[in-house]
């Protein structure tokens, strides 16, 4: 399980250096003002499905079903589900995104309320969404794709292709540009076209693995009614996080201008141990939990996720210490160029601190709902997150004043960790999670590691290595962090280093007969 999400977050480590690449350019040509605030809104409704369909809500609902299938009836029944729910989305989103893209005003009146004090602002941000609609409805498609792939054990094309997502719009931003488009206009086409080419690469992957689709009459069928039964509460169950983010745009779009850029910034580097180890860990782990319940294999399945748990607070804990700590160099190194100025990367950065106080619920949350998802219990996370989007709404409204994005922020970290604390209990309650010593000492011990990472890392920067020329300094920080974190985690045992050899090993091809069993 694990090598499979090294094979997942290798690509979207990938995805994630061109997404810094792509934002670089954005806030240089952008910076954090209202022409950048309406982009990242026309881009909040295209993301929020694509992260809710491709790591979330869809993967929870329909990998269970089909790789059961699979298992258990074979190649042909499984197909045939995926061919029922690829008719049924076709159809469905189609007519959601004509609906959305006619009665755009309307959409972002809900998600940028504040936009409509300024007319300009709000023209743009409609003109810009209508663009980057039809991405919705391809993403989707591409999700059942990676699904279909992901069951099966075949994990690179899914995981690389969100990779053409930056290299599209980083395309379309120097194509159109220089041919006289406006830089948001050339941005929002270069999402419209990701869409197109992620869809012609996963639909030829599903060919190369002997697995095309053919489009039927859409029927709600037994099992497409179990996959669409699961979804609707699996859009929130698994989206809690991608939802309360959403929240955080609405608020931010009643602060004062660039509020919403400074966010973004800020989430964006947050989501890079977010999206590199928790989307791949949960994408990894889903199938392997499935299959182990399935088999009746209580035991294996409470060693699955803690091991899980185990590897990611190792990558996200030291993360988060160092977001924290450094927070202000990183946004002054990657963002503060062009249009984007110094006290832009000093907003974002102070934002970045209260995202990076979540950052290990963020990921644990994508690890505990799976144990619920794995047992086809969708209903459970639906309630925890419900009350997760409440505590977030009102810490919102509670801080935004005050704090400003800091406690749009920090009302969103507050959130993910009551959702955490919810899921581990009812898990363990059922008895389906169950933390082993291994767990709760290595937790332990990393965070006695980090702690003086954290320290280390505040004492180089205090000693003026940030006075290097910008890049080098943030590297020396990242390296020195890197090898404090290192030694000391070696010293107490926080990680062994036979224990990563054994995980970076290429593992042997899988049996097919195996893999259906």
């Amino acid at each position: 399980m694990i090598r499979n999400a090294l094979t997942v977050g290798a690509w979207t480590m990938g995805s994630r250096v061109l997404g810094f690449l792509r934002d670089i350019l954005i806030a240089a040509m952008l910076g954090a003002g209202p022409a950048a605030d309406a982009f990242f809104v026309a881009l909040r409704l295209p993301n929020l499905f694509r992260r809710l369909f491709g790591e979330g809500a869809f993967s929870a609902a329909f990998i269970p079903a089909y790789a059961g299938t699979l298992a258990h009836e074979g190649d042909v029944p499984a197909r045939r589900l995926a061919e029922e729910i690829a008719s049924i989305m076709v159809i469905g989103l189609f007519a959601l995104m004509l609906l959305g893209m006619v009665f755009m005003p309307v959409l972002l009146d809900a998600l940028a309320p504040g936009f409509r004090a300024e007319p300009a602002k709000f023209a743009l941000a409609v003109r810009l969404s209508r663009i980057t609609f039809p991405y919705l409805w391809l993403i989707c498609l591409c999700a059942l794709f990676a699904g279909v792939l992901n069951a099966r054990g075949r994990f690179t094309t899914a995981s690389a292709a969100p990779i053409l997502f930056n290299i599209c719009i980083i395309g379309a931003l120097f194509v159109l540009h220089r041919a006289g488009q406006r830089v948001p206009e050339a941005l929002a086409y270069g999402v419209a076209l990701s869409g197109i080419v992620q869809f012609a690469l996963l639909g030829r992957a599903m060919a190369r693995a002997g697995v095309p689709l053919r489009l039927h009459r859409p029927r709600l069928t037994p099992g497409a009614r179990i996959v669409l039964r699961r979804l609707g509460p699996g859009l929130i169950g698994a989206g809690v996080t991608q939802i309360n983010l959403t929240v955080d745009t609405i608020i931010a779009s009643l602060l004062p201008n660039g509020t919403v850029s400074v966010l973004y910034y800020a989430d964006r580097v947050n989501q890079l141990p977010l999206g590199v180890i928790g989307a791949a860990l949960a994408t990894a782990l889903l199938p392997s939990l499935s299959r182990q319940f399935r088999r009746g294999e209580t035991e294996a399945a409470r060693g699955t996720l803690n091991r899980a748990i185990e590897f990611g607070l190792l990558l996200t804990l030291p993360g988060a210490a160092a977001l924290g700590a450094i927070g202000l160099p990183i946004m002054r190194t990657l963002f503060a160029h062009g249009a984007f100025s110094g006290a832009d990367a000093a907003r974002s950065a102070a934002a970045l601190a209260a995202y990076a106080a979540g950052l290990p619920a963020f990921v644990l949350v994508k690890l505990f709902t799976p144990g619920f998802f794995a047992r086809g219990d969708t209903k459970t996370p639906v309630k925890i997150g419900i009350g997760a989007v409440a505590i977030n709404l009102g810490f919102n409204l509670a801080l935004m004043h005050p704090l400003q994005q800091v406690g749009i922020a920090l009302s969103t970290s507050i959130a993910a960790w009551f959702n955490v604390g919810m899921l581990a209990f009812l898990l363990a309650k059922r008895g389906d999670f169950i933390a082993d010593a291994r767990l709760t000492g290595r937790i332990a011990r990393i965070a006695i590691a980090c702690a003086v990472m954290a320290a280390g890392l505040l004492l180089l920067r205090g000693a003026g290595v940030m006075g290097w020329p910008a890049p080098l300094g943030l590297v020396l920080l990242v390296a020195g962090g890197t090898a404090i974190f290192a030694l000391v985690g070696l010293a107490i045992g926080a990680f062994r280093v036979d224990e990563l050899r054994i995980l970076l090993r290429r593992p042997p091809p899988l049996d097919p007969a195996a893999q259906a069993g």
